[in-house]
């Protein structure tokens, strides 16, 4: 299985995304921004860091970049794609996701570990998890807080589509949400670096099935 991660000036975690990738057991293809191609790929991150533009809004200038135009049409027609921090960011510009990530409430960048829950295994990234675990994810943002009107709130909890919750909530997000998937559920929006905690070496490795779950998703050998 080839999964793609695209690469932004200032992306920061597409070494990670990669390393992690390649750790689960699936083939990692880099994915410049400026290039409108998906090298033909079976999944696609995007990941966290800094996309450029992110001055006048996080992922507001980067949606219009080249590799998301292919994005977009293979996210509309099912393909799993995962934005994790920036790479959410970027994922609710481009309309992938509902909703907006704004200012952390309070008004500092955070960067810690934090305990999170599994809401929801059916979507190709939690598949390897159980509802209602607990796992432990870094997290690393300056706009972090989740915010949607009240009815999409309301809409992403009754439909289920908040896949993941804080237990310590960093940054004033609604419903303690720390990621949510569209109504197909192939696209999936992290706030917390899973990538991050994908090797022993790194402390931890309880992100690594994020990545393992969108091989087993697909059938493949994990």
């Amino acid at each position: 299985m080839r999964i793609g991660v695209t690469v932004f000036p200032g992306s920061n975690c597409d070494r990670d995304a990669l390393h992690a990738v390649e750790r689960a057991g699936a083939t990692p293809v880099e994915l410049w921004h400026a290039e409108a191609e998906l090298k033909a790929v079976d999944a696609v991150v995007v990941p966290g860091g800094f996309s450029y533009g992110d001055y006048l809004r996080p992922g507001a200038i980067a949606r219009f970049a080249k590799v998301m135009g292919p994005l977009e049409e293979f996210a509309k027609g099912g393909g799993p794609v995962l934005g994790v921090c920036n790479g959410f960011q970027v994922l609710l510009e481009a309309h992938l996701l509902p909703g907006a990530l704004l200012r952390n409430t309070g008004m500092r960048f955070v960067s810690r570990r934090v305990r999170t829950r599994i809401e929801k295994t059916d979507t190709p990234w939690t598949a390897l998890y159980g509802e209602g675990e607990t796992i432990t994810l870094p997290v690393a943002h300056n706009e972090g807080n989740y915010y949607a009107d009240e009815g999409t709130i309301r809409e992403l909890e009754e439909e289920g589509r908040v896949v993941l919750r804080y237990l310590e909530n960093p940054n004033g997000s609604a419903n303690d949400i720390a990621g949510i998937c569209n109504e197909a559920r192939n696209v999936v929006g992290l706030m917390p670096h899973p990538e991050r905690v994908s090797d022993p070496a790194l402390g931890s490795e309880e992100g690594l099935r994020v990545f393992r779950s969108v091989l087993a998703a697909a059938g493949a050998k994990v």
